[in-house]
């Protein structure tokens, strides 16, 4: 894989660098043990050694940190060494907040941060497959040190990862007062919701409510959000998509790339809150005569549970 520098990738490529264990030496460091991958997170994680420890950090689990080493550090493999332990550890498929820092093995010159800032990354799940060799099973208020080799177009790197937090994938918000009239929801312990639509015609218009207010950041035009949800045709109240049917896996996409009404449900709410929304099909997939072949004609009801929401990369702090 080919990775530019560093210090030119924006802060959703940096995510994505680290979490994939692309950059660098981290693919090689997967794929060398024979057989099948490691199943848990602890037996995914890289090995400490000899650069990762050489590396001291100062400053607070949770805030940005200045990592000193004697330059250049030599790097040979991925290592990573845990400097400060978590009350925790993470599981395969936990969904995790994280900040973290990188500086040039070559320098020690600090390249970025990211992370640290309200709407600045998504939470991201991780896996044995994927960030098990740089978090393993450190789980909330752990510090990690990655020493990574160069490669081709990328310098040989220092991390220092900070695991913020796991994320629900429910929404955690406080409870709303039920609005009068609208679709009544129901939440399996998982948080999967079951929608029950009033007697009567559907709206005339497109209506937001909110059933859980979260106490996150707020979701801006453009965001990229991490979400779950269900929606329902208000002609026979069948479910026609549903993330927690799918597996129950959050997914992601920027405001701007859904169809009005559920851009309409997102912005302008709060991370942690639940959202129902009775779009019409002006503000869905377009007028017309109801088919079985796709939404055109159709009134569609969501409930989307927003887990995270990340700022679009132009406006993100570099």
């Amino acid at each position: 894989m080919r990775i530019r520098p560093f210090a030119a990738l924006s802060a959703v490529a940096l995510s994505a660098v680290l979490l994939a264990g692309c950059a660098t030496a981290a693919p090689d460091t997967e794929a060398s043990p024979s057989g099948p991958p490691p199943a848990d997170l602890c037996a995914a994680a890289a090995p400490s050694g000899a650069a990762s420890d050489a590396v001291a950090v100062e400053g607070e689990v949770g805030t940005p940190s200045t990592a000193t080493f004697d330059a250049p550090l030599e790097i040979t493999e991925l290592e990573r060494t845990v400097i400060e332990e978590g009350s925790s550890e993470l599981t395969a498929g936990d969904f995790i907040s994280f900040g973290y820092s990188i500086f040039d093995a070559e320098t020690a010159e600090p390249l970025v941060t990211v992370g640290y800032a309200e709407g600045e990354s998504l939470p991201q799940q991780v896996s044995a497959e994927s960030g098990g060799v740089l978090f393993g099973c450190a789980g909330a208020g752990s510090r990690i040190v990655a020493t990574a080799p160069a490669a081709e177009g990328s310098p040989a790197v220092v991390y220092v990862i900070d695991v913020l937090g796991v994320v629900p994938i429910a929404a955690w918000g406080e409870d709303q007062p039920a609005v009068e009239g609208s679709p009544t929801v129901e939440l399996a312990d998982n948080g999967a919701p079951t929608i029950t639509l009033p007697e009567g015609d559907a709206p005339t218009e497109t209506q937001v409510d909110v059933l859980k207010e979260g106490d996150g950041t707020t979701v801006e035009p453009g965001d990229t959000v991490l979400v779950q949800y269900t929606g329902v045709k208000w002609s026979d109240g069948s479910v026609f998509d549903s993330t927690w049917e799918n597996g129950g896996v959050p997914t992601q996409f920027s405001t701007t790339g859904v169809v009005p009404g559920f851009r309409m449900a997102l912005e302008g709410q709060t991370v942690g809150s639940q959202v129902l929304v009775v779009m019409t099909p002006a503000d869905g997939y377009g007028e017309g005569e109801i088919n079985e072949t796709d939404l055109v004609g159709e009134t569609l009801v969501f409930v989307v549970d927003i887990l995270g929401t990340q700022r679009p990369v132009a406006s993100a702090p570099q």
